[in-house]
């Protein structure tokens, strides 16, 4: 179909097919007149690009609908849109990914930058060069700091559920049972749950896909109490967004007097403990939905850096002492 305007908002958009493919952006003007100029140059360089190659003309919007119609993740995309819009793929370069990184998120943090911005901005050009459209790129990340993973246990979960609503105790005790993220606990309906046959099923939103979970007894008793109709459209957890939890969670933490820990913290507290019982990490990953072993070794593995493991080759019960009474023995006797 030719390319037609459209308003969104009081700004004009443009849309339409050139050769088979479909064109759409945004003119960023109020003004129809100039807008039509502008849609007619883009339909122009399409035409240009369809004789000359895709490579020569192939601009971030179309790159990005592309990606978008390969219903890829888009969770992080309008901004990163709405920053290149038309640019053509050839000028983008890994140091302006870096500088669009440093202006959608001035104080936003390398993991936030990196997560954010680089990632999906070369996920976009390098799903649009596997069509052959452009050459490959390779983004350079700001370099980030490693936080030790604080994660939750048994006992601290079972003190914030005796201080918390019944929606909110399950929240958590449902995170650590089972691993899942706090968005994928709040996407659950009661049509995902079967308290009969005790499990759940959680649609992991990092890989497009589902798993069935098992719910543990205090899994299971924390949900079949919480007081609902239960239709199976209905959400089991009722807030709106992740971020409208996060004040009246910390006010538990502090109503039960334990340390204020993020609800991912749940999450971290399935893998380590279930690290810590013996379990091989390609079990944890299958059982938590990470998608790769590699990454719970990677970012959990530390959590089980425990000298006194070793105990265990011998029979001898495990003290654990903690890594930080270690490092505190080898300083005091001098061993680097």
């Amino acid at each position: 179909m030719p390319v037609k305007l459209y308003r969104r908002g009081q700004i004009w958009h443009y849309r339409g097919t050139v050769a088979g493919r479909r064109l759409r952006g945004s003119t960023g003007t109020t003004d129809k007149t100039l807008a039509q100029r502008i849609a007619s140059d883009a339909e122009s360089r399409a035409w240009k690009g369809h004789l000359d190659g895709p490579a020569a003309h192939l601009t971030f919007a179309q790159a990005a609908i592309a990606y978008r119609e390969a219903e890829k993740p888009t969770r992080f995309l309008d901004k990163i849109e709405d920053h290149w819009r038309d640019t053509p793929v050839r000028q983008i370069t890994a140091e302006a990914i870096r500088q669009s990184a440093r202006k959608l998120y001035p104080n936003g943090k390398a993991a936030t930058r990196n997560r954010q911005v680089i990632k999906p901005t070369v996920a976009i050009i390098n799903f649009a060069a596997e069509l052959g459209w452009c050459p490959p790129i390779k983004g350079k990340r700001f370099k980030e700091e490693t936080a030790p993973k604080r994660p939750a246990t048994k006992e601290w979960a079972e003190a914030f559920a005796a201080h918390a609503s019944p929606h909110l105790g399950a929240l958590c005790l449902l995170m650590l049972g089972t691993g899942a993220r706090i968005s994928e606990a709040m996407a659950i309906t009661w049509g995902d749950v079967d308290l009969t046959r005790r499990l759940v099923t959680i649609r992991q939103n990092k890989v497009l896909d589902t798993r069935i979970a098992h719910l543990p007894p205090p899994v299971l008793a924390a949900l079949a109490n919480i007081p609902s109709n239960r239709q199976p459209e209905t959400k089991v957890f009722p807030w709106a967004a992740r971020d409208s939890v996060r004040q009246t969670w910390n006010n538990v933490c502090e109503r039960a007097g334990i340390e204020r820990l993020t609800p991912h913290s749940c999450r971290h507290g399935f893998a380590t403990t279930l690290l810590r019982a013996g379990n091989d990490v390609k079990t944890v990953a299958k059982l938590g939905g990470w998608k790769d072993a590699t990454t719970v070794l990677r970012t959990y593995a530390h959590a089980i850096d425990d000298p006194t493991l070793t105990d265990a080759i011998f029979g001898t019960p495990v003290t654990q002492v903690s890594n930080e009474g270690f490092a505190t023995y080898l300083k005091g006797r001098e061993i680097s």
